[in-house]
Order: structure tokens, then C-alpha cells, then sequence
């Protein structure tokens, strides 16, 4: 091994597939949603599950898991908070990939132009998350309300855009069956996730309207069902990004010597 070399091994102090990196950053808000339900249903089911009308209601909804109680809406930050740093890494990783995909489109001014506008949604994705994460509807239901919008819109426009940009790099590669894969589990999860919100909204209003017994737990289930393939979604990335890795320098050749005079010692960080 030349020393060259050896000082770019030196130099690398963190490395992490991308395939590995997807799966946790999935695993995170997963596991705080299970938990938040789990924990609401166990120790808060009467207050969870009470609605504005007192029908009989037995599953919390989505809101009244994550931020209604303590330690539900700990939880759901703690886990929000660590799995997003991460996901601000994808769109560029995706755009890298498309990228690379590109070859044979024909019209590649309009698919750059979609590939952006999916990447600047995923990032806006993240943010209105994030925000309706840390600032409750009891603390601004206004402002929670906007970012529950524009997180359900620009989770749908990137999941939407980037099924059409994987049947469009696909459509010339019928051998290419991860890819394939990919597309499908895809076009499912973002079918699946629309109309879970379809009927979400369906019963909420329907619920607000009539309070019948029973037609809340629907609307939560709904609920359920699009944070569920949201999340899936997501995860899909483990198959399109499983070549790629993430990794992070320390510049060791670049720190300055200690002069003999000196008692300082250089130490990496």
C-alpha cells in the first residue's frame, strides 16, 4: 500500500453506506411513531382518544399521539430530530442518481427541471416536518395547521415526481430489475398513500359533521396508513442508493506541524 493511500484511509474517520444510512433514518420515525401510539393507547387512552363531540373513539389520532402527552411528545422529537440531518442528504444523493440515469432521455431539460423541482420538494418535505414537530397545535395551531400542508403537499408532489422520473430512466432499461423493483414498490406506496388521505380527510369531515361512533378511529387509521407508506416510501432509497456511501474526511495532511520549540501536540478530531 503506497503512503498516499495510507493517508487517505488515515483520513476518513466516519463511513456509511447509503443503503445502511436509508434504513435508519426510516427505522427512527418509525419506531417513534409505534412508540407514541403504543405509549398514548397505554397510558393515555382517555384523553388521547376524546373527541369534541364525546362519541366512542378508540384510536388516537396522529396529532394527540405525538404531541399531546408526555412522554409521547419527547419521543417523536427526539427521533425526528436525529433521523433528519440524514434526510437533508437525500435529494442531492437522488440528484447525483438521476443524474447518472440521464443517459438515455431524450428531453433532459424537462427531466433536470422535474429532478430539481423533486428535490427542492423533499427538502421542503423535511422542514415543514420538522416544524410541525417542534411547535405543537396547542403552541400555534395556525402555523402547525400550514406546516401539516405543506408537508402532505410536497410529500405527495416529490412522490409523485420521482415515479415519473423512475418510469422515465426505466423505460429503455427492461433488464434492470432492481430498478423495476424499485419503481413498483414505489407507485404502490405513493398510490397508497394518497388515497389513505383521501379517506382521512373523507372521514374527518364526516366525522365533524354527523360524530358517529367509531368514524375518528377510521380517520387515524388513515392517518396511520399515510405516515406508514410515507415512511416506506422513503425507505426505498435502500435499493437505489445501495452502491453509494457516504463518507466523512478529516483533512490530517493539512494540519500544521509543532515546531520543536513547541509543547503543543496536534491531535485529530
Amino acid at each position: 500500500m503506497s503512503s498516499s493511500t495510507k493517508r487517505k484511509e488515515d483520513e476518513v474517520v466516519f463511513r456509511i453506506s447509503m443503503q445502511r444510512l436509508s434504513c435508519i433514518c426510516c427505522s427512527l420515525p418509525l419506531f417513534g411513531f409505534l412508540a407514541c401510539v403504543g405509549t398514548s393507547l397505554y397510558l393515555h387512552f382517555e384523553g388521547a382518544t376524546a373527541t369534541h363531540c364525546g362519541v366512542r373513539n378508540y384510536l388516537p389520532s396522529i396529532s394527540a399521539a405525538i404531541g399531546g402527552f408526555t412522554p409521547e411528545k419527547y419521543i417523536w422529537r427526539i427521533c425526528i430530530g436525529l433521523h433528519c440531518a440524514p434526510r437533508y442528504m437525500m435529494p442531492f444523493m437522488y440528484y447525483r442518481y438521476f443524474q447518472n440515469s440521464m443517459d438515455n432521455v431524450k428531453q433532459k431539460f424537462a427531466f433536470t427541471l422535474m429532478l430539481w423541482t423533486a428535490c427542492l420538494s423533499h427538502v421542503i418535505e423535511i422542514s415543514s416536518l420538522v416544524g410541525l414537530t417542534f411547535i405543537s397545535s396547542s403552541e400555534n395551531r395556525g402555523l402547525h395547521e400550514n406546516l401539516f400542508i405543506s408537508f402532505m403537499v410536497f410529500s405527495l408532489l416529490f412522490m409523485l415526481i420521482m415515479c415519473i422520473l423512475m418510469r422515465w430512466c426505466n423505460q429503455d432499461k427492461p433488464e434492470n430489475h432492481k430498478d423495476r423493483r424499485s419503481q413498483k414498490y414505489k407507485t404502490i406506496l405513493f398510490l397508497v398513500n394518497i388515497l389513505s388521505f383521501l379517506a382521512s380527510v373523507y372521514f374527518f369531515i364526516r366525522h365533524n359533521s354527523k360524530c358517529e361512533p367509531g368514524v375518528y378511529s377510521l380517520f387515524a387509521l388513515c392517518e396511520y396508513i399515510v405516515v406508514i407508506t410515507n415512511i416506506g416510501f422513503h425507505a426505498t432509497a435502500s435499493l437505489d442508493l445501495e452502491n453509494a456511501v457516504f463518507m466523512a474526511h478529516f483533512p490530517l495532511s493539512r494540519l500544521p506541524s509543532p515546531s520543536s520549540s513547541s509543547e503543543r501536540t496536534w491531535l485529530p478530531l
